[in-house]
């Protein structure tokens, strides 16, 4: 995902789309709004469009025979899926992510997948999400709020790893439209912005993010004292921080990852942090999701942890449906689809 500059997110969705007699079925997974979130966003359909909502793609077999749209909201959409929806059109991802998606399958059907990458509906929360989680590690906000709880005065004990910001280098790995949020949020906190993705963003674009420069992942991670992950979960960049990158870090940096949980190996990062090799981690994104009791990160030292909460503020939601529905919409009355992944 990349771009310099947001696309405006409508307030309301035509009524004019020519929906009539096309079955939408919106697949809402429960730990992001189930089925009550679901049935917000079916009411921004043109009255038209016959619109189910499940919180499985298997709820209803019936419903998936005959739609000819699937919006997925963090939903499975497999290959088992697709072979049962003989009128599949679209499949609508209410998200920057596809990764849930079974993407060589719908190639095989010639059936689009989109995203609501353009839209920038969720950017703004996850720069802030980013930031939250940045601040809290370097400040210590959760030990020194627990200490206080427990009526310890920890002040000697936090300030010799309490730090600033100001004069460090944070690492953006993956610079597309939710990435250069984090950037420019950096440069208001007189940070040095290096960034690591498959091409340059461009002078003019580096020049408005304070100077920000491309390098290698190896040499972003040797360099920096935060690292912050933005990148899309695929073949590719599953497990893109193993233990081996990991090493590469300082035992002084911290990683923040808003993304996807399985961008980093859980296990190689929790031991990282057991054995001091990383000062912290702050997580919004775990693999699965939710995390089950085992995950060794859940008990890690000096790791500040949010339920995936950087792109479901209240205003973040209505901007991905309204996205969402707007694309879905569009494409039913003929238009090209955007944001296609696949």
């Amino acid at each position: 995902m990349t771009g310099d500059s947001p696309t405006s997110v409508p307030t309301s969705v035509p009524d004019s789309a020519p929906a009539a007699g096309k079955n939408v079925l919106a697949v809402i997974s429960p730990h992001v709004g189930g089925r009550s979130g679901g049935a917000g966003l079916a009411t921004l359909f043109p009255k038209e469009a016959r619109v189910t909502v499940v919180e499985s793609a298997d709820e209803d077999p019936a419903a998936l025979r005959e739609a000819h749209v699937v919006i997925t909201g963090l939903a499975p959409v497999t290959a088992r899926h697709l072979a049962a929806a003989p009128e599949l059109e679209l499949i609508q991802c209410a998200s920057h992510g596809f990764d849930y998606v079974d993407l060589e399958a719908a190639r095989a059907r010639n059936i689009p997948v989109c995203t609501i990458g353009s839209s920038g509906a969720e950017k703004q929360n996850v720069a802030e999400q980013t930031f939250a989680l940045m601040l809290a590690l370097a400040k210590q906000l959760i030990p020194a709020h627990t200490a206080l709880v427990d009526a310890d005065w920890a002040l000697p004990r936090l300030q010799r790893s309490i730090t600033e910001l100001s004069g460090k280098t944070l690492g953006v790995i993956g610079l597309g439209h939710i990435g250069q949020e984090v950037a420019r949020r950096a440069v208001a906190f007189d940070m040095t912005v290096l960034y690591a993705g498959p091409r340059s963003v461009g002078p003019e674009t580096e020049a408005r993010l304070g100077g920000a420069r491309h390098v290698g992942l190896d040499e972003l991670l040797r360099a920096s004292d935060y690292v912050t992950l933005h990148a899309p979960l695929n073949d590719t960049t599953r497990h893109l921080l193993d233990a081996d990158r990991l090493a590469l870090l300082r035992p002084t940096a911290f990683v923040v990852n808003t993304a996807r949980g399985a961008l980093i190996d859980q296990d190689a990062l929790a031991d990282a942090l057991e054995s001091g090799a990383l000062a912290g981690a702050g997580i919004d994104v775990f693999d699965p999701e939710p995390p089950t009791p085992a995950l060794r990160l859940l008990k890690a030292p000096n790791v500040v942890l949010s339920p995936h909460v950087a792109g479901v503020t209240r205003e973040t939601l209505v901007r991905i449906a309204l996205a969402a529905v707007q694309n879905v919409t569009g494409f039913l009355a003929g238009e090209p689809p955007r944001d296609v992944v696949s």
